[in-house]
C-alpha cells in the first residue's frame, strides 16, 4: 500500500503482470532457488570438515559472494521479465 502510494505521488505508473509475465518470474525464481540452494549444500560439505579459522572465514566470505551474485542475478532477471513487452 505505501509503496503503491509512493510510487503514485512519484508518477510510476505500475502495469499489471500478465500471466506469461507471473510464468516467467516463476520459472526464475525456481531456477536461482535451485542454484543457490546447490551452492549453500556445497558450502555446508566444504564448511564439515574445515577447522582452520582463517580458512572457514574465507570459505564463509566466498559463499556470501556467491549467494549474493546469484540473488542480484535472479532479482535483474525478474525486472526483466516484468518489464514490459
Amino acid at each position: 500500500m505505501l509503496d503503491e502510494r509512493l510510487d503514485a505521488e512519484a508518477g510510476i505508473v505500475s502495469q499489471p503482470v500478465s500471466e506469461e509475465q507471473k510464468a516467467a518470474i516463476a520459472e526464475v525464481r525456481n531456477q536461482y532457488q535451485a542454484k543457490i540452494a546447490e551452492v549453500e549444500i556445497l558450502h555446508r560439505g566444504e564448511m564439515v570438515g574445515m577447522m582452520d579459522p582463517a580458512a572457514r572465514e574465507a570459505a564463509e566470505q566466498q559463499y556470501r559472494q556467491e549467494r549474493g551474485r546469484l540473488e542480484r542475478e535472479r532479482d535483474s532477471k525478474i525486472e526483466q521479465a516484468r518489464a514490459p513487452r
